[in-house]
């Protein structure tokens, strides 16, 4: 079977920490690359699942405040009363 070049672009610190993995595990970044692709077509999409389930600092910050502001918490009467609540 014939083979073709495929460029990639990453971050060099994340390549070097890649490659010290893979080679911990007996194989170089084509050869992992390579798993990856196959692995990706025998689950027909990405061969694990891929979300994002930990707030960054940003939102923590931002549920924080909302824990401290007394007004954001219901229960509210209506959904009008709830948006001037959620805006002032």
């Amino acid at each position: 079977m014939s083979k073709v070049n495929m460029t990639l672009r990453m971050e060099p610190e994340l390549k070097t920490q890649a490659a010290a993995l893979f080679k911990s595990l007996g194989m170089d970044l084509s050869t992992a690359t390579g798993i990856f692709y196959r692995q990706a077509l025998r689950c027909h999409g990405l061969p694990f699942e891929v979300k994002a389930d930990e707030p960054n600092s940003v939102t923590y910050a931002a549920m924080e405040a909302a824990e401290k502001n007394e007004d954001m918490h219901g229960p509210y009467n209506s959904i009008r009363e709830m948006m001037e609540a959620l805006n002032a």
